[in-house]
C-alpha cells in the first residue's frame, strides 16, 4: 500500500462517524425500527452493530500492533444483534460508543511506523490479516452503513406514501 493510498483510507475512516450522523439527521422514532425486509436490519440495529463492530475492530488493530502473529477471531454479527437485543436498546449510547471507539482507534494512525503497517496475524475465518488489510476493511465500513441507513429511510418514506 502506498502512503497516498493509506492516507486516503485513513481520511475515509476518520470521516465515517460523521457520515453516519449525517444519515441519521432528522430521523423520526418510527423510522428507527423500520425494517425494509424481514431479514434486514433497522436503523437502530445498524447503529448498535457499528458500536460493537468498531469496538471489536479497535481491539483487532491493537492485537495486530501489540501481539506477535495474533489470532484474530471472527464473530457472528447476527447473533450479536439478536442476543444483545439491538432492537430494544436506546440509540444514543451506541452512537457514543461508536464515536469513541472510532476516535480512539484513529489516534493510533499518527503513531504507527512503517513497521507497524506491515504487522500481521491470522483471522479465524479469512486467513492472513494485516494492519493494511484491517484499514482496507474498516475505511468504508461506516460509509456502507450510512448508505444502508439512507436506504432504510427512503424505503420507510416510500412505504408511508
Amino acid at each position: 500500500m502506498t502512503s497516498n493510498e493509506r492516507q486516503r483510507l485513513i481520511a475515509r475512516y476518520t470521516a465515517g462517524y460523521q457520515k453516519v450522523v449525517d444519515a441519521l439527521r432528522g430521523i423520526g422514532a418510527d423510522e428507527l425500527d423500520f425494517r425494509p425486509a424481514p431479514d434486514e436490519w433497522s436503523v437502530r440495529e445498524i447503529v448498535h452493530h457499528l458500536a460493537d463492530s468498531e469496538t471489536i475492530a479497535g481491539q483487532r488493530l491493537r492485537q495486530l500492533l501489540v501481539d506477535d502473529d495474533p489470532r484474530i477471531h471472527g464473530y457472528d454479527q447476527d447473533a450479536y444483534a439478536r442476543r444483545l437485543h439491538y432492537q430494544r436498546r436506546a440509540l444514543e449510547p451506541a452512537l457514543q460508543a461508536f464515536e469513541a471507539a472510532r476516535t480512539s482507534t484513529a489516534q493510533l494512525f499518527d503513531q504507527m511506523s512503517e513497521a507497524d503497517w506491515l504487522r500481521s496475524g491470522t483471522h479465524s475465518e479469512s486467513g492472513p490479516y494485516s494492519t493494511e488489510k484491517w484499514l482496507r476493511l474498516y475505511a468504508d465500513h461506516a460509509e456502507i452503513h450510512a448508505d444502508q441507513i439512507q436506504k432504510n429511510r427512503a424505503a420507510w418514506a416510500a412505504r408511508r406514501s
